[in-house]
């Protein structure tokens, strides 16, 4: 019996992608959650997850997205992989926009995956390996030649240092640390050019984690994905990321380039979460900074810049408690959002 491959089980490959070409656009982002109340349930107000966010990731690019829970980095996933609507924005990929409809829903599923935080709540424990890795070659690609399936789960397994005898196993055979290259191979199997990555060592043990680590790089440097590293882990972010925004209720409050924020910390809330690190640099004195108070509601945030209940910062004034901050470039593609940021570093 003579046995036809489709079109897709002919040509598939892992593809290199050009570097330094932007995959993503997110502009002026606003993903609010509305508050029910009163007997009728009607709407009362919005929780503001993600408010007047913009950013882009190039291929061959690791944006790191850090700050405390709740502040909006995981809303920011969801909404990139169409899981929830926006209140206003746009997203762009490759330039184009896409658009609230299931064309561009399944496009997206293709070309942008995630990997979870939690791997055992990532993998169905009822089928083996080879399963697992071939479902998105199933549903988003059309690939149906067991065969065919069988050889591309072994090459994405090997892509991440697996072998031909973890095929056939189930879930519950693997390590945390070889669950979570696992649920990677099978992000790369659909062939994406985005890779969103939700806290995905912080479940694993340190050395575990290392080894993850230097695998995303080593995939990354190879076809150049682009990824978007969603952590609360600084010392993660700084060994992994090129560029880092830091967020606060929903806000950017620091962008820039990696050794930027580490080396010219600017916005105060930075400081502070550099401080919490200490590991990092424990003798740097300037980021001796802790915040003061707790952080305040998402449902009625403070008026003004929502830090300054908590700024302790030596440029702070009464303007901080009305105006809304502004985006300020203080040095090349270093940019805070503060009402009176230090004006030595201010660009002229």
């Amino acid at each position: 019996m003579v046995i036809r491959l489709t079109k897709s089980e002919q040509i598939y490959a892992l593809k290199k992608l050009e570097r330094g070409k932007k995959l993503l656009e997110i502009k002026n982002l606003k993903v609010y959650y509305p508050i029910y109340g009163g007997m009728l349930k009607r709407v009362t107000g919005y929780i503001k997850a993600v408010d007047d966010v913009s950013f882009d990731i190039l291929s061959g690019e690791t944006i790191g997205l850090v700050g405390e829970s709740g502040c909006g980095k995981t809303t920011i996933a969801n909404f990139i992989l169409g899981l929830i609507p926006k209140k206003e924005g746009l997203m762009l990929f490759h330039g184009n926009p896409m658009e609230d409809s299931k064309k561009y829903t399944k496009f997206l599923r293709q070309k942008i995956q995630i990997v979870f935080q939690d791997p055992d709540a990532s993998l169905n424990p009822r089928k083996k390996i080879v399963d697992i890795i071939s479902e998105p070659l199933i549903c988003l690609l059309g690939i149906t030649n067991k065969d065919k399936l069988r050889q591309i789960a072994l090459e994405l397994l090997e892509q991440v240092s697996l072998k031909r005898e973890h095929l056939d196993r189930y879930p519950h055979e693997f390590s945390g640390g070889q669950k979570q290259r696992i649920i990677i191979a099978r992000a790369l199997a659909c062939l994406p050019e985005l890779i969103i990555l939700d806290e995905p060592t912080s479940a694993l043990d340190v050395s575990v984690q290392a080894q993850i680590l230097n695998l995303l790089k080593d995939l990354q440097s190879t076809y150049g994905y682009g990824f978007l590293f969603i952590t609360h882990d600084l010392s993660v972010v700084n060994h992994i990321a090129d560029k880092v925004a830091v967020m606060y209720l929903g806000k950017f409050v620091e962008l820039g380039k990696t050794e930027q924020i580490f080396s010219n910390t600017s916005h105060p809330y930075t400081k502070a979460l550099l401080s919490s690190h200490s590991e990092i640099d424990p003798y740097n004195e300037e980021l001796g900074f802790v915040i003061q108070g707790e952080i305040p509601s998402a449902m009625k945030p403070p008026s003004g810049c929502y830090f300054n209940p908590r700024c302790s910062s030596e440029t702070r004034t009464s303007d901080c408690e009305y105006k809304k901050p502004h985006m300020i470039e203080i040095e090349k593609d270093h940019y805070i959002w503060c009402i009176n940021p230090p004006l030595k570093q201010k660009l002229s």
